[in-house]
């Protein structure tokens, strides 16, 4: 009961000098505000950035590695003149690898056209055209939302079916429930089996927009869009338990050797790249950004928390009599301290508030595919960072006020 009077009693007095010099406390508090902001506003953006690429990331899969002729640059020297020598990646390897991987939970293999026109009657659309073979939903993330996916004789047999992305359904068959219904490709008549599930806009899409993506069996595309060497780029997936997939990566590297007659001592002709390759990239710019945001506000904080400081100074003199009144009266030195300190922590706290309510506000505004959410963590962050900076700036003048002597003070003007 007596911690939650002297509690009262320092929300009191913090509140009483928060008001008495309203545009002096205001300015004071500015720096802390700006600086709240800049931590917050940055930790949030380059939390949004992430969950968005992830997120993009989902429909190329977790885990995977993709076996190719050009690796994914990302920082060094990129050897292209290398590279280009080396041959493109075929169905027969895809074949090879399929038969015997045993580190594998899944094999698939996939090949794309660029935009290429979906008819139906007078309605036409450009889409992004993907042949992948049955097992290709086992590693990239197609989530259906009306009908179906392959069926595994649909995939051997080159049917002409296909599943098409919620955009390519709504610009082919407007006002119609598309599954069972007729397209022509490339001259060809194709049955929807399949939509997908709306997703709407992504900060990056890897593999191109997936509301506007087709999959067809990788059979049927071959037949139509390949002739001679059939090129195909495999993708195998790991299981849970290997960690880092070294067991995976591995074989894989082992079975491409023997397929393509690698001696042992020449180097690899092919390039297996990995979807988590692009986030840690990704990683060293999210870090720069921090660091900027940590520094911007820093600066601010700084000026903040020396705003601080001059309130508290100030209220301390202002009050020096009522502190040798509450000494007489039996007062504790710990009790005038804490008294001090909430109020240099409330003032803290609300400026940061403030800042991270500017925050909130920041995230009503458009900003195309990048979805801004104040998470929690980034509130208490926040809220973390002010009571730090309402202790450092109070903790001197509340030690002052704290030893001052009753007598002195009570006779203080």
């Amino acid at each position: 009961m007596k911690s939650l009077r002297q509690l009262w009693e320092s929300f009191r007095f913090a509140w009483q000098a928060l008001r008495s010099n309203l545009t002096r406390t205001t300015l004071s508090l500015l720096g802390v505000t700006v600086g709240i902001f800049a931590i917050v506003a940055v930790f949030t953006i380059v939390d949004s950035l992430e969950k968005g690429i992830k997120d993009s990331m989902s429909f190329i899969g977790d885990k995977v590695i993709y076996v190719q002729k050009w690796p994914w640059g990302f920082g060094g020297e990129y050897q292209w003149w290398k590279y280009f020598q080396w041959p493109e990646p075929t169905y027969a390897e895809y074949k090879y690898l399929y038969d015997n991987m045993e580190s594998a939970s899944a094999v698939a293999v996939f090949d794309s056209r660029g935009s290429m026109t979906l008819k139906n009657g007078s309605n036409s659309i450009l889409g992004s055209v993907q042949g992948v073979s049955y097992e290709y939903n086992m590693i990239s993330d197609i989530p259906i939302g009306s009908g179906r996916y392959f069926m595994p004789l649909e995939s051997s047999n080159a049917r002409n079916v296909a599943v098409v992305g919620a955009d390519l359904a709504a610009a082919l068959f407007p006002g119609q429930d598309p599954v069972g219904k007729e397209f022509k490709l490339a001259g060809n008549k194709f049955v929807v089996i399949g939509v997908q599930e709306k997703k709407g806009e992504s900060l990056v899409d890897f593999g191109g927009n997936p509301d506007k993506n087709c999959y067809i069996p990788f059979s049927s595309f071959s037949k139509l869009f390949q002739s001679g060497r059939r090129r195909a780029t495999t993708v195998v997936k790991g299981f849970p338990e290997d960690e880092g997939m070294q067991q995976v990566e591995a074989e894989i590297t082992g079975l491409m050797r023997t397929k393509r007659g690698i001696k042992p001592r020449d180097g690899n002709n092919f390039s297996l790249n990995r979807p988590e390759a692009a986030a840690q990239a990704l990683e060293g710019l999210f870090s720069v950004l921090t660091l900027a945001g940590w520094v911007i506000g820093s600066f601010s904080i700084l000026v903040g928390g020396f705003g601080i400081a001059n309130i508290m100074f100030v209220s301390v003199k202002e009050r020096t009599n009522l502190i040798g009144i509450q000494k007489s009266l039996g007062a504790k030195n710990y009790s005038i301290l804490f008294q001090f300190l909430f109020e240099a922590v409330m003032l803290s706290l609300v400026g940061g508030l403030v800042g991270i309510f500017l925050v909130y506000l920041l995230s009503f505004i458009p900003m195309g595919s990048l979805q801004i959410i104040l998470s929690f963590k980034n509130v208490m962050l926040g809220l973390g960072v002010s009571s730090v900076i309402g202790v450092l700036s109070g903790i001197i003048p509340a030690m002052l006020a704290a030893r001052m002597d009753p007598v002195i003070a009570i006779r203080a003007k």
